[in-house]
C-alpha cells in the first residue's frame, strides 16, 4: 500500500460558519483549529495545505470558564517598549477578535503554514458577516457552556 500525497489539484478550500454563543473559549478553538488544518478531511496531510476558511459570528458571546476575566492577554509588537497587556473582560467587551484569534493561533502547529491556516479565520463580533456569498456550512458545536443553561 502506498501513501498519499495530496496533490494541489486535491487540495479545496471549502468555507465553514461556527456560531460561538455560549461555546467555551478552549472548546471553541480546538474545533476551529481542527478546521483550519483540513483534518476534517480523508485528503488530510500535515504538510499540505488543506485548510479551510472558518467564519466565526457571535465572537462577543463566548463563554470564558473559571477566573479568566481576570487574567492578562499579553502581546509584544517587537519594539522597545510594545508589551501590550489586557484583561480578558476589557477584550470581551471591547475586541473579542483578539481573544479567540490568540487562543486558535495557539493550538496552530509553530511553522510557516500556520500562518496561511490562521489567514483563513475571519472572526466577527455579532451576527452579520460578508461571506454569504461563499455559501459556508454551518458547523455546529454541540457542547456549550454549563454556565449559559
Amino acid at each position: 500500500m502506498k501513501t498519499f500525497t495530496p496533490k494541489p489539484a486535491d487540495l479545496t478550500h471549502d468555507w465553514y460558519i461556527v456560531d460561538a454563543t455560549d461555546v467555551v473559549l478552549g472548546r471553541l478553538a480546538t474545533q476551529v483549529a481542527t478546521l483550519l488544518r483540513g483534518k476534517n478531511k480523508p485528503t488530510y496531510a500535515p504538510h499540505a495545505d488543506s485548510g479551510n476558511h472558518v467564519i466565526v459570528i457571535n465572537a462577543g458571546k463566548i463563554a470564558l470558564t473559571g477566573n479568566k476575566m481576570g487574567k492578562e492577554l499579553y502581546q509584544h509588537s517587537g519594539r522597545p517598549g510594545g508589551l501590550r497587556r489586557d484583561s480578558y473582560a476589557e477584550l470581551l467587551a471591547a475586541n473579542p477578535e483578539r481573544i479567540i484569534k490568540s487562543a486558535v493561533k495557539g493550538m496552530l502547529p509553530k511553522n510557516r503554514l500556520a500562518k496561511v491556516q490562521l489567514d483563513r479565520l475571519h472572526i466577527f463580533a455579532g451576527e452579520e458577516h460578508p461571506h454569504t456569498p461563499q455559501k459556508p456550512q454551518v458547523f455546529e458545536i454541540a457542547q456549550v457552556s454549563q454556565q449559559a443553561k
